[in-house]
């Protein structure tokens, strides 16, 4: 296991398996696409599998700190895919950009709150090569009614 799996090991963290397609659902897209130093991760939900571990609108059906931790969710199925696709997360030398969408009700203004759930887990992983720009933003709904769905684009080694 490479540096960033030692430190998921010491926050009691696992990976969960790659995000996969409900059954009779195919994919039409790379879950990431590399392309030279770049790796971009199409957008992923609180997910183990194709089995969706979180639903809901937050501000109505969550709070703010299930969003956040809904967040932190889906920063683990990006990790599990980008761990597929490079072979090791070590091979991830910085994070360049996040995407956060937040389903909320209306007149929800909290989003950049449950999107730390994914910022504050990359930093604490990565340290400073985690530090990244981001956009968290309110949707009115996001696929199989998740409460987030991130998208990112990381530096690679």
């Amino acid at each position: 296991m490479g540096r960033i799996e030692d430190r998921l090991t010491e926050l009691g963290l696992v990976l969960p398996r790659p995000f996969a397609a409900a059954p009779g659902v195919e994919f039409k897209f790379d879950l990431v696409r590399v392309n030279g130093a770049v790796a971009y991760v199409s957008g992923h939900l609180p997910t183990d599998g194709a089995e969706v571990l979180v639903r809901g609108k937050v501000g109505d059906d969550l709070t703010v700190e299930q969003g956040y931790e809904a967040a932190r969710l889906t920063a683990l199925a990006i990790l599990a895919s980008l761990k597929r696709e490079l072979g090791e997360l070590d091979r991830v030398g910085g994070w360049v950009k996040a995407l956060g969408l937040v389903n909320c009700s209306p007149g929800f203004n909290k989003t950049p709150a449950v999107i730390n759930g994914f910022s504050e887990l990359i930093l604490e992983l990565w340290g400073e090569a985690g530090r990244h720009a981001r956009s968290a933003i309110g949707a009115a709904e996001l696929p199989f009614d998740v409460p987030v769905e991130v998208e990112a684009i990381v530096e690679i080694e």
